[in-house]
């Protein structure tokens, strides 16, 4: 490798694409068009960026199977950072395969720490955290160890566990600081701070307060039956009831609880589960169903008592009752919780994220975009989103997390 070719990837792995540029601006062989386009990705041109590394990857052919996968992992990093998540992960793992067969440890474990972010996005907590364990995490360059340890991080926020995401986050600070590149000093401040902000607002006898998530930790620990409406789950310590795919018996649920140790008036379970202004016998009739349903769901943790004017909600052990809420209620939250990263999200990656159908997520936008909450750029296949500001918003409870441990 010729000097040019050498100082131009010492200054990419410094974070200063400029001077890697004026060393390889006017070059167009394979290595040159390689670090070309991981200079145009740092700095932002990203369609660019991606251009010039499959032209790297092409030039490089099928004789240089390590070169063409360094390319491989170039371009799954810039993916991620534009969220086409609809990338398949199969390409990735295929070329962290080669790099490790070649002895490449650095850029193998730099590839790992790229499929843990994947997977961190769309949800897959248990798979990210495998694929973390299985490279050496102290072959990653300066830079990727900032990234590593703020999926650490990630994964142990989306499962509420304060202790290890605060570690996290200080070994990040650490490894920004050895870095010395400003850009990953910002994410890594950026991150302490949704760390600390508010996660929830919780609701009990009557009386609102917000949280943060290690208040929502201890909450969650406690004995107290909590109603969580981040999440839609009822649950007691390790004992949860999921109601997701029942939102009305989970509405009928937050009412009783919201209301607790009072109980809560037919008319208003009818107007809070159904919309109903008015009640007429078939709504009910309907009532009573819904609540038997409800009553044999939530057998485990509680009771349902009727009363003159209404129901009860009486749990199972002699404990407190709460509501936990986002601090700021909104229609699509989950959406506008992954926008809230600051990225720019195409819908097809939100639906993937999300674990829904991409109509359901562009139904979501447009009604979003309606009330000024998002905003869409480029057009087509290339159509991006991104949130407006709204202050309180998000949580890191509305991210997707699959694989929580009870």
């Amino acid at each position: 490798m010729d000097a040019l070719i050498t100082a131009a990837a010492q200054a990419l792995a410094a974070g200063d694409p400029l001077a890697a540029l004026k060393r390889v601006a006017l070059r167009d062989d394979p290595p040159a068009l390689a670090l070309r386009g991981i200079a145009m990705a740092q700095l932002g041109d990203l369609a660019r960026a991606r251009k010039l590394l499959r032209s790297a990857a092409r030039a490089f052919g099928p004789k240089e199977p390590l070169a063409r996968a360094r390319c491989a992992v170039a371009e799954a990093e810039i993916a991620l950072v534009s969220r086409d998540l609809g990338r398949s992960l199969q390409t990735l793992d295929a070329a962290r395969t080669v790099l490790e067969a070649s002895g490449d440890r650095r850029n193998a474990a730099h590839a790992g720490y790229l499929q843990a972010r994947h997977l961190l996005l769309i949800g897959r907590l248990d798979d990210a955290e495998r694929v973390l364990a299985a490279f050496d995490a102290d072959a990653l360059p300066p830079a990727s160890r900032v990234g590593r340890e703020l999926v650490v991080a990630g994964i142990a926020i989306r499962r509420i566990e304060t202790k290890p995401a605060r570690i996290a986050l200080q070994r990040a600070g650490r490894a920004a600081k050895d870095a010395r590149i400003s850009a990953l000093a910002a994410e890594v401040d950026q991150a302490v701070r949704a760390f600390a902000a508010s996660a929830a607002r919780l609701v009990s006898r009557g009386v609102g307060r917000l949280l943060d998530l290690e208040e929502v930790e201890n909450l969650l620990a406690s004995e107290t039956l909590v109603v969580d409406a981040c999440r839609s789950v009822v649950r007691r310590g390790t004992k949860m009831v999921p109601l997701a795919s029942r939102p009305v018996l989970f509405a009928l649920m937050r009412a009783l609880a919201e209301a607790w140790p009072d109980d809560v008036a037919r008319e208003t379970l009818l107007r809070r589960a159904f919309g109903a202004r008015h009640a007429d016998e078939a709504h009910r009739a309907r009532l009573r169903v819904e609540i038997a349903r409800l009553r044999e769901a939530i057998r485990p943790l509680a009771a349902l008592s009727a009363t003159r004017e209404g129901f009860v909600l009486r749990p199972r052990a002699r404990t407190d009752v709460a509501v936990l809420a986002p601090p700021v209620e909104s229609e699509h939250g989950e959406v506008l919780a992954l926008l809230g990263d600051g990225e720019a999200w195409s819908s097809s990656a939100l639906a993937l994220a999300l674990g829904v159908s991409p109509r359901t997520v562009q139904r979501a936008l447009e009604e979003l975009a309606r009330d000024g909450k998002v905003e869409a750029f480029g057009r087509g296949r290339a159509c991006r989103w991104i949130a407006s500001s709204l202050p309180g918003f998000p949580t890191s409870l509305l991210l997707p997390a699959t694989g929580i441990s009870g």
